[in-house]
């Protein structure tokens, strides 16, 4: 009979403990490469989101850099023919944008050929939008004076009308004590011997003009020219000022 076991012999022991051990180091081997894999992982994501956030950070400063100024105000002036007023404000430096349009009435959604019949309150305007740490709304009236004719109420040099006439429309008590105190000050400085009669009055809704109207100086310089010079409106600027507009 083939005797039973019952021990092991010191030799066979030995190759026991050594197959346990083996068995139970190639567990650990994976779990190290396992962790290998991890970490690099790990390593490839934090570096993927150090890029975005890089780039993040780069397109942040580029559109702060081409964005308007977070803090911005607006205007809106009636000075005539707003083709001819457009250009003074465009090249102020701390304006940031102008649109030429209708404000003063009541209907919604004016046209050119609604306004200009003169059966509306409806005037010529330009909204002005600026940045008032660069430039500040004295300092737009100061421009706006010199575009004008202040001492004319039935309209502007040759165009004759209600929607040609000047206005400053202000949009609370301390722009209106502005614009009035710009008035009085023009009034005392002798550039002219008639009155000044430009009116001040509260902001009404602004609507823009057509897009054929918006910087026609730019769309048609040859026409524009010619309007601006046989309006009277350069040679008065340059009387009144001593400078071309």
């Amino acid at each position: 009979m083939r005797r039973q076991r019952t021990g092991s012999t010191p030799a066979e022991a030995d190759i026991e403990i050594r197959q346990w051990q083996c068995c139970r180091r190639k567990p650990a081997t994976k779990s190290r490469r396992s962790m290998s894999k991890m970490h690099n992982m790990k390593r490839i994501v934090t570096s993927a989101l150090l890029l975005a956030t890089g780039a993040g950070l780069f397109l942040d400063v580029c559109a702060a850099e081409n964005s308007p100024p977070a803090s911005t105000k607006t205007v809106v002036l009636a000075g005539g023919c707003f083709w001819c007023i457009q250009p003074s404000f465009d090249r102020a430096p701390g304006v940031v944008k102008t649109l030429v349009g209708y404000s003063g009435g009541t209907e919604p959604n004016p046209t050119y050929e609604l306004v200009t019949s003169e059966r509306t309150k409806y005037r010529e305007s330009i909204e002005i939008t600026y940045d008032p740490a660069k430039i500040s709304f004295a300092q737009i009236l100061d421009i706006y004076w010199k575009q004008i004719n202040p001492t004319q109420s039935d309209g502007q040099f040759t165009d004759i009308g209600p929607s040609y006439r000047a206005a400053i429309f202000y949009n609370n008590d301390e722009e209106k004590k502005i614009a009035e105190d710009s008035k009085a000050k023009l009034g005392r400085s002798a550039k002219f011997d008639k009155p000044i009669v430009t009116e001040i009055l509260p902001a009404m809704k602004f609507y823009p003009a057509e897009d054929y109207h918006q910087k026609y100086y730019q769309q048609n310089p040859g026409q524009f020219e010619a309007f601006e010079k046989g309006s009277g409106r350069v040679s008065f600027e340059k009387k009144t000022w001593g400078k071309e507009p």
